[in-house]
């Protein structure tokens, strides 16, 4: 067995054993989306959550203010948050923060490949809700965002645990680039499902995570279609792990069940690397 093989099957048995557990969401971050999955929930609901959470409800009310919401008022609690954002959005917010935290890592390797995956992810959150609020689906838009931040969370997951893996001395400096590749490719979708599905998300966003990359697909879900899009326009302008500037977009299937034109397929490129721009409010 050649290392090539030796590091893939230790992944994929670890993977497999449910031995390994690693940190991808926030529970408060978490249990907002939860309780927004329900029939009815109030503000209050919304707001006790956050304000559980003293660091959370800090993070949330520096995004309100950050220049990702410029032009807009600025706001001094939670609940005035909640009053002008929405709670929909304010929980996005928290999930937005949260996550930015969780990709990151000590060792230079995992924390370059974990920013550039947070930066892909952010991009195609950003361009996602823009097509729906382009492309007639307004109503989705926060769906569209928090869908194109989670779509990856898979890789982000196989990256923490291929981290953990290489802590192990016989297996130190086989995880190597084409490796990476490989195991990302071929895994994250199957495992981010899988995690999606575990902690009880919405059926919405897990069909967004499982569908996000697969040949066949439900041409007639708008969500699935918004995210793949914006997800090949991200790999276009060679925002991720994955780059193919070559892609026209315009030929895709995602663009037709869409019923997008050229124009909007110019505008939608510039609001991604637009998107690189916007400072994120750090801890």
């Amino acid at each position: 067995m050649t290392e090539r093989q030796s590091i893939v099957d230790v992944v994929k048995s670890k993977l497999a054993s449910g031995a390994m557990s690693v940190p991808v969401f926030h529970a408060v971050a978490l249990r907002l989306q939860q309780v927004l999955a329900r029939p009815e929930f109030s503000i209050d609901d919304v707001h006790q959550l956050i304000n559980a959470d003293p660091g959370l409800a800090s993070q949330v009310l520096r995004a309100s203010n950050s220049a990702f919401y410029s032009g807009l008022s600025k706001v001094s609690t939670v609940r005035e948050a909640i009053i002008r954002l929405g709670a929909r959005e304010v929980a996005n917010l928290a999930m937005l923060t949260t996550q930015q935290d969780l990709y990151r890592s000590e060792d230079a390797t995992y924390n370059a490949l974990m920013q550039t995956l947070w930066k892909h992810s952010f991009c195609c959150a950003v361009g996602s809700k823009w097509l729906a609020q382009k492309g007639g689906f307004a109503a989705q838009a926060q769906e569209a965002f928090l869908s194109g931040l989670l779509h990856d969370i898979g890789k982000l997951f196989i990256l923490k645990v291929m981290e953990e893996i290489s802590r192990d001395p016989q297996l130190k400096g086989s995880a190597g680039p084409a490796v990476l590749n490989e195991v990302l490719t071929s895994l994250h979708v199957e495992q981010g499902h899988q995690l999606m599905v575990q902690w009880h998300m919405p059926p919405i966003y897990c069909d967004v995570v499982a569908g996000h990359e697969c040949e066949q697909w439900d041409h007639t879900n708008s969500l699935l279609a918004i995210v793949r899009l914006a997800n090949l326009a991200c790999r276009k302008l060679g925002i991720g792990t994955r780059t193919d500037p070559s892609l026209l977009l315009f030929s895709t299937a995602e663009t037709q069940a869409l019923g997008l034109k050229e124009v909007a397929l110019a505008e939608l490129e510039i609001v991604i690397e637009d998107a690189l721009k916007i400072p994120m409010p750090s801890k």
